[in-house]
């Protein structure tokens, strides 16, 4: 009898986990949900839904979406219930944790989305920073959410412009305009940053200054994590 009770506790957290895995929205939802990168921090995917289509029923941890086209949708929970959404390309939500739910696509037109999943087992944290771009620029770097798991900024950086010497944490870029920056790195380094509209990177916590040596306003969606 201690033998079966030992293996049912051993068992008890795998048995709990697969209901979750199956509605995972990568296995149950493929042709939506595509993942983009995913480390300790992240799992980045990105989010494609056709008119008028419905995902199938998953779930989410915390997320933070980062919306590429307009967005008219549905979302219904696994109860029923039906939540609205009509939203504009270049809006971030943030969602503590979503239950089973699906998405329809209610517009005529396709549905794109950049959703970082936030992983809460991860046990670092990411290092503090003194330069902080939204004291020292807080003209282009606006607070669009700001929560005990992640700060979202929005850099808006127009021709010729030349960010000071900041620093952030670990954090995730969306890139929503075409942009061409250079980045000088705190050892003098400079890195060419050519980028197309939607694209995501991961970047580990850095210190450098941004100039947008490009022709037209850039603007960036950052999600730093903490």
């Amino acid at each position: 009898m201690r033998w079966l009770v030992t293996a049912a506790l051993v068992a008890a957290p795998f048995l709990f986990d697969r209901p979750a895995a199956a509605q995972d929205a990568v296995a149950v939802a493929p042709g939506a949900y595509k993942i983009e990168l995913e480390n300790e921090w992240v799992r980045v995917l990105r989010l494609k839904i056709a008119p008028h289509e419905t995902t199938a029923v998953h779930v989410h941890p915390g997320i933070v979406a980062v919306l590429l086209t307009d967005a008219l949708a549905t979302v219904t929970t696994a109860d029923g219930a039906k939540q609205p959404i009509a939203r504009q390309a270049g809006d971030v939500l943030y969602q503590p944790g979503m239950p089973p739910h699906s998405e329809q696509n209610m517009s005529d037109q396709p549905l794109e989305a950049v959703v970082v999943e936030l992983k809460s087992s991860t046990t670092t944290h990411s290092p503090a920073v003194s330069l902080d771009p939204v004291t020292l620029d807080p003209e282009h770097h606006p607070v669009l959410i700001d929560n005990p798991q992640v700060r979202v900024i929005r850099t808006i950086l127009e021709p010729r412009l030349k960010s000071p010497m900041h620093e952030h944490p670990h954090y995730v870029v969306v890139y929503l305009t075409e942009l061409h920056t250079t980045m000088t790195m705190a050892d003098g380094r400079e890195v060419d940053n050519p980028r197309r509209p939607g694209e995501v990177a991961w970047r580990d916590a850095l210190k450098h200054e941004t100039e947008n040596i490009g022709v037209k306003t850039a603007v960036e969606i950052q999600i730093e994590l903490k």
